[in-house]
This record gives structure tokens, sequence and C-alpha cells, in this order.
């Protein structure tokens, strides 16, 4: 796989941190540089951890699906990018999302890679090694979830649900350009 595929697919999985960042952003008062920097590495974190251990979840049956890896592929990014889309709207204007509240940050941060640990899964079955994908998808979580939480103090309220849309949007059409790639080629 390419690296810009990789970094669209990094994009599209960063959404999800990114609208929590950005609803972050809106509603919570009183946030400093720590804070911010503390939110944006707990998300890069554990998207890079996630699609580590999904890869290895995967080399344990890669040999059986071999024929029809690339659907599973598919399905697992398509899946998620329509749950993307689903859940856009869930977050309510008003609602406030203090990150730094209890263990909600570790929440947090585990809710918004779960999709991660899928895709992690689709690059073991299409043989794809993971540390360099890993890497860029935490970085770009990192900087995008840093840019969300700014975004979010001064205009975040307009682009609430928009963002995870397009998120959705860019898996369904790496998983379709996936599936293509290998039944058309």
């Amino acid at each position: 796989m390419d690296y810009f595929s990789i970094l669209v697919i990094a994009v599209g999985l960063a959404m999800d941190a990114f609208a929590v960042s950005v609803a972050c952003g809106v509603t919570i008062k009183q946030m400093g540089l720590r804070q911010t920097l503390t939110i944006a590495a707990s998300f890069a974190l554990f998207q890079a951890l996630m699609p580590i251990i999904g890869w290895l979840a995967g080399l344990g049956f890669r040999d059986y699906i071999a024929a029809y890896d690339h659907w599973i592929a598919f399905g697992l990014l398509a899946g998620i990018g329509f749950k993307m889309i689903y859940e856009a709207g869930r977050l309510e204007e008003d609602e406030e999302i203090d990150a730094m509240s209890g263990g909600r940050l570790l929440l947090l941060s585990l809710a918004t890679s779960i999709d991660a640990l899928a895709v992690g899964l689709s690059f073991s079955l299409l043989n794809i090694t993971i540390l360099t994908p890993a890497l860029i998808i935490g970085f770009v979580t990192g900087g995008l979830s840093h840019g969300g939480i700014i975004l979010g103090r001064k205009v975040g309220h307009l682009f609430e649900g928009k963002i995870e849309i397009i998120g959705g949007i860019i898996l369904i059409l790496i998983g379709l350009k996936i599936l293509l790639e290998h039944t058309i080629a």
C-alpha cells in the first residue's frame, strides 16, 4: 500500500478524535497548552497502538482467509465509514465533553480508536507491515486532535457532525479502492 493511501486512511481514522477534540475545544472553558497536548497525545497513542493490536490479532488466521481478505478489508472499512456517518449527529451542541475529568480521557481515547483496531486487522489480512502505518496514524491523529481543540475554541460549533461524515466517506472510498484493486486487476 502506498504512503498516500496510508495518509488518507490516517486522516479518515483521525476524524473521530478530531470531532471529539473540536467538541472539547468548544465546551471546556479552562484549557491551557498542557491540557491540549495531553488530550492530543492520548488520542495519538491509542490511535497508533490499536492498529498494531488488530494487526497482531490478524496474523493468526491470515492464511485461512487469504482468498477473500480484500472483501473483509472492504467490509471493515465500509462498516467503520458508515458507522461514522451514522453517528455524526449524535453529539448535541450544548453537550459538554470534559476530557480531563476522571478516567474520561482514557475512555474517549479508547472509543475514538476502536476503528483503528479493525484497520490494523485489515492490514494484517492484506499482508501490509504495520509499524509505518501505525506511526503515520498516530502522528496524524495527534496533529489533527491538537488542531481540533484549537479550532473548537474558535469556531467549532460550525463544524460539528460534518467532520465525521467526511471521515466516514474517506474510509468507505479506501475500502472500495482495496476491493477494486484485488478484484479487477
